[in-house]
């Protein structure tokens, strides 16, 4: 596993959603989770591709958020796609609240890590890409990996 810049050990990464949407806003949150959950996470067991987050009566949800079973827990088990709740202040879910009922934006959890033993969710307010915006997106990413590779071989 990683650690990102803070010193936090990175537990999973969205990675197809910076590709997808246009990332205007990043919130950090808490995640409740049963103790196997959190096991589970240590391991690395989890899975953010495909989730999502609603607002419900003032309420942050995480859904289709994949935490695999925890190997060693017996019969006190977590069920692995259930929705979780987002620990958020009362005046972010307001203001997130008229942002997301805006047209056309989605609030989606680009990661996940541990920060001080609590599992947090780095969550993103976004936009999604139209076809030929990701089009756009590879061939920047492709013309970075040439410059880097000349430069690389100049030296």
């Amino acid at each position: 596993m990683e650690k990102t810049k803070n010193r936090n050990k990175l537990i999973c990464k969205n990675k197809k959603a910076r590709f997808d949407y246009q990332i205007d806003d990043v919130y950090e949150a808490g995640i409740v989770l049963t103790g196997t959950e959190v096991k589970s996470c240590r391991q690395g067991k989890a899975n953010l591709k495909d989730s999502y987050a609603r607002i419900k009566k003032g309420e942050v949800f995480l859904y289709d958020s994949h935490i695999s079973p925890y190997s060693h827990a017996g019969h006190a088990q977590h069920e692995p796609l259930r929705t979780r709740k987002l620990l958020f202040h009362k005046r972010e879910i307001k203001r997130l609240t008229g942002k997301t009922q805006e047209r056309g934006y989605s609030f989606i959890p680009l990661a996940m890590y541990f920060r001080n033993g609590k599992v947090k969710v780095e969550m993103g307010l976004a936009q999604g890409k139209k076809k030929h915006d990701k089009r756009e997106t590879i061939k920047k990413r492709d013309l970075d990996r040439e410059m880097a590779a000349a430069l690389k071989h100049r030296r």
